[in-house]
């Protein structure tokens, strides 16, 4: 072989050696370093549930809310996550908005709760996109098949100018049997909510009912990152009342009054300070006592837990109820979001939550861990606090929630599936059978 020859073959095997290492370090840079890395990595807790099938529709980072609809009248649940909408069976995307692109690890998406509704009255479901906290939020309007935009956009109108608390809620909160959505607007310093308007003015802005007077938005949920809203009946009055981590407002007969009687509380480890920095809030008589306990969990720390109902205070003579915190699990971190359904059909209520992967980009305690789903059990009996049972969602490995998303029958099995979206893609959860394998 000639010096030149070996010239040749040296620079070639230079060149290779370099394009693997650029390779290398392209994927470096997608998937975030563990600064543990030298840590032994975590086992999941609980009980395994293999009861389930994971349905992979997106390996994308789109948004970190989902909801889902029979989008195109074909008979099938469609799914949504921030600017496209994927159709069953197939998954096929389509965008109904400019699609953004979004980075684990980077930043954050545009999209932080998405949910689904008649809004005009047409007969097909819009869809609404709660965008980054604080900001406005838009309603979109489905085109029944036919967009007349190049690229199939639907069109975009305004509901609110701010809405404010990461875990905003669609739910029936003046009992007139349609959905309001709950949050706070942070300009006016208030909590409060909006009604669907009439079909003929829904493409106008809609029209805010602050249930709370102006406030420190720390305090009164209506700041951009506060973390805690529930919608509940917490008196027992039949009326639904509205929850933050400081208190509640408790829901008058005529929903217009303003504003709604507030009852301070502080749910944290000793009812003291500040409140724990948690997500969704749900209620139940969780020891059969005869009042409502309350169950949230913990968006950037670890923790799930549930507040004990107490009663008021004798010295107080308020009759505000007051509440004892207990903890139910602690293993993982970032539940940023839960829900609370019947999985099984048996009657009885599971909590329903997971990890939300890089809630602040890799700055919160456990956010380079495992991400696991579970769903918790809770076996109740009168004079005794309740037994959470973990179950480990095997299928839900390194998919996780983000700030909001959705239990609902996907395939039409008459079984709920859990639908997901965060930076670990966009993910269903089909439930085959539930229970320990």
């Amino acid at each position: 072989m000639t010096t030149s020859m070996r010239s040749v073959l040296a620079i070639l095997g230079l060149a290779v050696c370099l394009t693997s290492l650029a390779a290398l370090s392209s994927a470096a840079e997608d998937k975030p370093t563990r600064p543990d890395a030298a840590k032994p990595e975590k086992k999941p807790q609980g009980v395994p549930d293999d009861g389930w099938e994971r349905i992979k529709l997106d390996g994308e980072f789109r948004s970190e809310g989902v909801a889902a609809a029979d989008l195109n009248h074909d008979g099938k649940i469609d799914i949504v996550a921030a600017d496209v909408w994927y159709a069953a069976p197939d998954w096929k995307m389509h965008a109904f908005r400019p699609v953004g692109k979004f980075k684990a690890g980077v930043g954050y998406s545009q999209s932080f709760a998405n949910f689904t509704y008649d809004i005009n009255g047409d007969g097909w479901d819009d869809i609404i996109v709660i965008g980054f906290p604080g900001e406005a939020c838009h309603w979109y309007e489905n085109p029944q098949n036919k967009s007349d935009h190049p690229e199939g956009h639907w069109k975009q109108y305004l509901l609110w100018h701010s809405a404010a608390n990461e875990s905003p809620i669609f739910a029936d909160v003046d009992g007139d049997g349609k959905p309001e959505l709950v949050f706070g607007s942070e300009p006016e310093k208030q909590m409060g909510f909006l009604r669907v308007p009439a079909k003929d003015k829904c493409h106008l802005k809609w029209d805010f009912t602050p249930v709370s007077d102006p406030g420190d938005g720390h305090k009164n949920g209506s700041f951009r990152y506060y973390h805690g809203l529930g919608v509940a009946d917490l008196n027992g009055d039949g009326r639904k009342d509205i929850l933050i981590m400081h208190g509640w407002w408790e829901a008058p007969e005529d929903r217009n009054q303003r504003p709604w009687k507030w009852h301070p509380y502080t749910l944290s480890r000793d009812g003291k300070g500040n409140p724990l920095p948690a997500a969704n809030m749900y209620t139940q008589d969780l020891d059969l006592d005869g009042d409502l306990d309350i169950l949230c969990s913990c968006a950037h720390q670890y923790g799930v837990w549930w507040f004990e109902n107490v009663g008021s205070k004798p010295e107080t003579g308020d009759g505000n109820p007051q509440f004892v915190y207990h903890l139910i699990d602690e293993s993982y971190s970032q539940t940023h979001a839960a829900e609370f359904v019947d999985l099984d059909g048996d009657g009885e209520l599971e909590y329903v939550t997971g990890k939300r992967y890089f809630a602040h980009n890799g700055g919160d305690p456990g956010a380079y861990e495992p991400v696991w789903m579970y769903r918790y059990s809770i076996k109740r009996e009168k004079g005794k606090a309740p037994v959470f049972t973990a179950h480990e969602i095997v299928a839900g490995r390194d998919t996780g929630v983000g700030t909001q998303f959705l239990v609902k029958d996907v395939n039409g099995d008459r079984r709920p599936d859990i639908v997901l979206s965060n930076k670990k893609g966009v993910n269903v959860l089909v439930q085959k059978s539930t229970g320990a394998k």
